[in-house]
């Protein structure tokens, strides 16, 4: 059976938030990889996964695909878990790339706020691997998006992170409460992203930045104290 959702943003031997932290760690501190038998394994991990599926693809079938021996895949990669953790670490910090880079636009925490949903929703559908799984299987997908706490959790903690950079740098309210802004931020960005609807056209990015504006940035304002 092919892995569900979290199962391929948290492999078993990695921490999701840990994970998540150390991607976009490396995209702020511009750290690169210098192995290129390393860059090899993962370009060929990665084709084979959006191809076949990870739970198809072998330790053997990712060194042929590379043109490396097997001992050259185990001495960088000990078990097949350590490198979808690998792959999947690349796509988060090719996502954080960007993102740092379109964040440069944003002058106010609002716009941050609707660059971010815009930005992961378009990150996430169109990339080959996740955004694929969701597109072709999502009935082994979006269970695993719905049901599994941990992966809301990861990704909540991240955002709630950077709403409280935001109130330290005096932009946002500091009687915000950042976990509960943070928890239905990523829920609504979630269901968008397992559920299809008719509303809303997820490719159009100036739709997806008015439903932002809307109903997100108002999130940043907390409510009267009774």
């Amino acid at each position: 059976m092919e892995p569900g959702l979290s199962s391929i943003v948290t492999p078993s031997t990695a921490d999701p938030e840990s994970l998540i932290k150390r991607a976009y760690t490396e995209a702020v501190e511009g750290v690169d990889d210098v192995d290129a038998a390393r860059a090899r394994v993962l370009d060929a991990a990665y084709e084979l996964f959006c191809r076949m599926g990870i739970q198809r693809s072998t330790m053997e079938d990712v060194a042929r695909r590379a043109g490396v021996s097997r001992i050259t895949v185990y001495r960088r990669f000990a078990t097949k878990d350590a490198l979808v953790e690998q792959v999947v670490r690349r796509e988060f910090r090719r996502y954080f790339d960007q993102f740092l880079v379109e964040i440069e636009r944003a002058e106010t925490a609002a716009d941050r706020v609707v660059l971010g949903f815009v930005s992961s929703l378009r990150a996430i559908r169109g990339n080959p691997l996740i955004g694929g799984l969701i597109a072709t299987e999502p009935d082994l997908m979006v269970p695993s998006m719905i049901n599994d706490g941990a992966l809301i959790a990861t990704v909540r903690r991240f955002v709630a992170g950077q709403i409280r950079s935001e109130q330290r740098a005096g932009t946002v309210s500091a009687d915000l409460d950042t976990d509960l802004v943070a928890e239905m931020m990523v829920r609504i960005s979630a269901s968008f992203l397992a559920i299809p609807t008719d509303l809303v056209d997820l490719d159009d990015e100036a739709q997806l930045a008015a439903l932002a504006h809307r109903f997100l940035v108002p999130m940043l304002t907390p409510p009267p104290t009774p």
